[in-house]
């Protein structure tokens, strides 16, 4: 990560710069599309074709809030599949029951189950949109989404975690949400993934063995975390009650139908086919990466 900021928010969700006054003003229109797969059966690399597909045609589409989950996977960074001995962590993370997938967004090594709810906001504004911008917006978002939880949520970097960023989502300072971006032409993907079950340590233990054995204490170009399982903690945890997937979404819709008409509108055939394309992308990425662990 290039860059380092801490920040706070007052309770007008007031922006750095002044640029955005309310999480509502994150949507540039009165109806957003509201896309729920968290009971989908699709794969990791399937899910980041999807958001492709919605990303290329989100000039002529509204913007899109599409969530996701799938079953015990750790999905891996483009850095990650340059560690020296990637086959041994990856045969690790196999061998502990978890399928593995490299993704198209930034980031390193992170974990995807049941207990793991990915949000991505969909906006047509990448042009316009700096980098932190599009963190501070998704930020916004889910300071909303948890505000009968905790009013407590911190954003900067949690040294220790995996996947650290300067958008780390936290509480006492302990990390439940590593979010990333992803621009296609004039599209913009700002995606999170928030720990919601417990126990968010076991996932970090589980990514500090994986990077212990696929780096194996080697020099490397590129800086890999040393992960501490104590930085890191899941909301149910943090915030002191249950807090599952189906809450969550349940939660979301109702914040969105407070403020915009939710459109469920499937995938038109055009993104359709722009999903088979980016799909048999991703699979060819995995399989060069991966070879025959894909």
């Amino acid at each position: 990560v290039a860059y380092f900021v801490v920040f706070s928010y007052n309770e007008t969700d007031e922006f750095r710069g002044d640029k955005m006054k309310h999480w509502t003003t994150i949507f540039p229109s009165e109806t957003v599309r509201f896309l729920d797969d968290t009971h989908n059966k699709l794969k990791p690399y399937q899910s980041f074709a999807v958001d492709d597909a919605l990303i290329e045609t989100i000039d002529h589409s509204q913007p899109v809030i599409r969530l996701w989950r799938h079953h015990p996977y750790v999905i891996l960074g483009i850095a990650d599949t340059k560690l020296p001995y990637l086959t041994d962590g990856v045969t690790f993370l196999n061998d502990n029951g978890y399928d593995v997938v490299v993704r198209n967004s930034g980031g390193l090594a992170v974990v995807a189950d049941d207990g793991v709810l990915s949000v991505s906001l969909i906006l047509p504004e990448a042009k316009t949109t700096s980098i932190n911008e599009g963190y501070e917006k998704m930020v916004a978002f889910v300071r909303e989404l948890l505000k009968p939880w905790t009013d407590n949520i911190e954003a900067f970097e949690v040294v220790g975690s995996y996947c650290p960023g300067d958008y780390d989502l936290s509480i006492g300072s302990k990390k439940f949400a590593g979010i990333s971006q992803r621009r296609v032409k004039s599209g913009l993907s700002v995606q999170i993934y928030l720990a919601l079950t417990a126990d968010n340590q076991s996932r970090a233990t589980l990514i500090q063995q994986f990077y212990r054995r696929a780096k194996q204490g080697e020099e490397t170009r590129f800086t890999y975390p040393e992960v501490d399982p104590d930085t890191m903690e899941s909301l149910t945890t943090l915030v002191g009650e249950p807090l599952d997937t189906d809450q969550l979404v349940a939660r979301i819709k109702t914040v969105l139908s407070e403020h915009f008409t939710i459109s469920d509108t499937p995938l038109t055939e055009e993104e359709q086919q722009i999903f088979t394309r980016r799909e048999q992308q991703m699979i060819d990425r995995n399989k060069k990466a991966l070879g025959p662990l894909f």
